[in-house]
């Protein structure tokens, strides 16, 4: 930071400390009349025990998500809302085009019954259904867990193996490539087909291009999101049928458009002319 930076920057806590100084000034004057407003302390990112969150540019991670102490999360990977990534007393890592979804829990072990030291490793293009638990295990790449499941310590998921929604998968369980394990305790139920195996990669595809369309959403400044209103309620009792009958041709604003890759039918047809 050159000389002139440090001058804004100094200039910039002076503002801002007199600007809570009257704040609490006011406050006083007002006394038992004044009303308080609470201001969240929540943090998207956060450091502790010196630890802090290694994230590659391109990942999304919700604004209401939190992402705390030794995790890394690699290329294209997408944290959702509400979920927690607390890697506080040992390490998560997460590899690239992976998707953690809505309140989802990822945490680590310290210490266990086992006595074992284990962190949480989260390979490439996984799917991580929402409200998910995984405590100290490893999901290798291109695994599926399902809405609300629970992960304990030492679960190891293999590549290409799937775990239903809602299943309880105990300690130190290794779920085979290929296998659906389910139920409370989780046991094995059936191999994969090939369709099945498909999917998971293409669930990760599909969560990498949302989280395009939600990190862009969140970028957005008060000014643009009004605009957007203002354009959606002009064109949202417009009636293509009866427009044509009329003639009339009426050209969508570029700001409510989509991106293909979030519509199916279009993504299709653009791969078929191609």
């Amino acid at each position: 930071m050159g000389t002139l930076g440090r001058a804004i920057y100094t200039v910039g806590k002076w503002i801002r400390g007199t600007g809570q100084a009257m704040d609490r000034l006011g406050s006083t004057i007002q006394g038992g009349l004044r009303v308080e407003e609470d201001v969240s302390r929540h943090r998207t990112i956060m450091s502790i025990f010196g630890k802090e969150p290694r994230i590659n540019k391109d990942v999304f991670v919700a604004p209401s998500a939190a992402v705390i102490g030794d995790v890394e999360i690699g290329h294209g990977s997408s944290i959702w809302y509400g979920s927690v990534l607390r890697g506080d007393v040992n390490s998560i890592r997460i590899g690239s085009g992976s998707n953690i979804q809505d309140n989802s829990l990822v945490h680590v072990a310290k210490t266990n019954i086992s006595g074992k030291v284990l962190p949480t490793i989260i390979g490439s293009n996984v799917t991580v259904g929402h409200s998910a638990i995984l405590h100290a295990c490893t999901i290798e790449d291109e695994a599926f867990v399902g809405m609300g499941a629970t992960l304990l310590d030492g679960v190891v998921v293999e590549k290409h193996s799937m775990v239903g929604a809602g299943s309880l998968v105990k300690q130190n369980t290794r779920i085979p490539s290929g296998e659906v394990w389910v139920g409370n305790p989780a046991k094995f139920l059936r191999k994969l087909t090939e369709e099945e195996i498909a999917f998971i990669s293409q669930s990760a595809t599909n969560y990498f291009n949302l989280a395009q369309v939600h990190a862009a959403e969140n970028d957005k400044s008060f000014d643009e999101i009004e605009l957007e209103k203002k354009l959606r309620k002009k064109f949202a009792h417009k009636d293509e049928e009866y427009d044509s009958m009329l003639g009339v041709v009426r050209e969508i604003p570029p700001q409510l458009i989509l991106p293909d890759n979030i519509l199916p039918d279009k993504a299709r047809a653009a791969a078929v002319s191609h």
